[in-house]
Parts: C-alpha cells; structure tokens; sequence
C-alpha cells in the first residue's frame, strides 16, 4: 500500500467531478487505508466531503491544484466523474512551467475533443511531478467483466443490435466525440453527443414515444472505450440510473466493453436488471487500434 503521510508526496488525490464514482473511489481508497484528499470541482460535484480532507477549486484553477498537491503531499492523482462544462480561456490559470509543458492548453481547450482535452489536464499534472493514476486501479473491482453479468444475455435480435451499435460507437470515437451509440432493429438510432449517454437515453425514448422508432423493436446501448482513449481518465462508466434510463427507453439491455469499462453499483444494477427483464454483458469489440 502505497504511504499517505503528509510530506512524504505520495498521498492520493481525488478530482472530484460529478456523479457517483468519485464516492467510490474515495472510499475505497479510504478503505484501503490511505488518506485521500478530495479537489472537488466547482459546479461539478455535488457531493458532501465533510468526511475527508477536502478543498472546492476551480476546473480552469491549475495554479491552484498545483500548489494543493505541494501543500499536502500529493504523489498521485486520479480524475473522476464527469465535468459538464469547460472552463472559458480567462478562466485558465496555470503556472509558466506548466505552459512549457503544454503550449497549446487554451487551444485544446477550446477545441478538442473530450479525450484530448483529458490527455492534456494528464499532462498539466504530470508537469507537477504527480502520477496519474485510473480509477480501475483504485478499485479494480468495478472494471466490467466478459459476459452477462446478470441471468439474461442478450438473443441474436440483440446481437445484432450489439455489432451495429459498437461499430457506431467506435467510428465516433475515432473523432472523439462519444463512447455510446443505440441501435434498434439493427439500425443505429442514436449516438452520444455533448448531452451524455443519460441525455442520449432520454432522447431515444422521446423519439420512441414519438413513433420515430419502432415500437415492436427494442434495441441495445452500447458503451465502448475511444480508440487510443487513455485509460486513466474517462473510462465509459454505467450504473443503476442508466439502467433505468434504458428500461425507459424501451431497450432490451446494454452491453459495455469488458476490462475497459466501470460498473457502478454492481449488486444494485444486476438486482434492477433481472427484476426488469433488461440484460447487462461486456464484450469484446475487435479493434484495429490500440489504447493505452
């Protein structure tokens, strides 16, 4: 286990964006003994911290999170959960030696796409001389395994569903705009967007209610990593909610890439999901590119 006294620079940071897996990561880091210390983003995570040693700081705050990780020891960092809006340029504020390190902050910033935005926030931190590290290594429990997790798997309907719907999901990747996509009936009616996958599942049952998708139909969503996504940020993540979004959405089940995809509350979601009729498997999409 990895030492988390002050001053010996090997403490855990969390950064806390929104959503249920800082929580998880923190406690089970907690768990395991160590004293991590939480950098909850402003306007992005809503939970209480009142149990840790924690401090609320600006997204665009680099200068900020640089000197937290010196004044308490920061050896190690792991980004969590997700951030809905980026910093404007004037938000920014990072050290010089960090600009040298990446000239092009306010550029990507502004117009990458979410995996290279998080390759360079990697990169800001490294620039400080702490490690990041995935929230599967803090808790390799919740990485998605091959299989149903559940007692249902998906039937060939599905299958079908599952093959359309990865190969969307991954195409999008490739231009990094999303991880997940919806197929129905083998026809991909939906991909994930700047709205989330819990914004694209409300969109898919609109458009079902609609009658712009079949009723007779169900579907599948499926969630896969970006092609050369870095694994320590972002990692595609389900839980109980997406779940229920999907049964609303009138899907069969959801299919996420095994070792390379975060499943939340995983007694809870496969309880939901046998209740509900909806299958949960991780699969093995082929890929041509590597990740990391």
């Amino acid at each position: 286990m990895a030492d988390s006294r002050p001053g010996t620079r090997d403490r855990l940071a969390i950064i806390a964006g929104g959503g249920q897996l800082p929580r998880y990561v923190a406690e089970a880091a907690k768990a395991r003994g160590e004293s991590p210390y939480i950098l909850a983003l402003t306007n992005e995570s809503a939970d209480d911290w009142s149990g840790f040693d924690h401090e609320v700081i600006s997204i665009g705050n680099y200068a900020g999170i640089g000197a937290a990780f010196r004044r308490h020891g920061i050896g190690r960092a792991v980004l969590t959960g997700w951030v809905r809006r980026r910093p404007e340029w004037r938000d920014i504020h990072a050290p010089f030696k960090a600009l040298l390190a990446v000239p092009s902050v306010v550029r990507t910033l502004l117009r990458g796409g979410d995996d290279t935005v998080l390759k360079m926030v990697i990169r800001l931190i490294e620039s400080e001389g702490v490690r990041v590290v995935g929230a599967h290594e803090i808790v390799p429990g919740l990485l998605g395994t091959e299989g149903p997790l559940g007692r249902l798997a998906p039937d060939a309907a599905a299958e079908a569903d599952i093959a359309a719907a990865a190969a969307a999901a991954l195409a999008l990747g490739r231009l990094d705009v999303g991880q997940g996509a919806v197929a129905v009936g083998g026809r991909v009616v939906a991909l994930e967007g700047a709205e989330g996958t819990d914004g694209m599942l409300e969109r898919v049952a609109e458009l079902r209610a609609a009658g712009r998708i079949s009723q007779r139909r169900k579907g599948v969503l499926v969630k896969l990593c970006k092609p050369g996504q870095d694994l320590r940020a972002d990692l595609p993540a389900i839980g109980p909610e997406t779940l229920r979004l999907a049964k609303a959405a009138g899907l069969a089940g959801i299919a996420v890439e095994a070792g390379r995809s975060l499943v939340l509350e995983r007694a809870a979601l496969v309880c939901e999901a046998d209740a509900g009729g909806l299958f949960v498997t991780g699969i093995l999409p082929e890929r041509t590119e590597g990740g990391r």
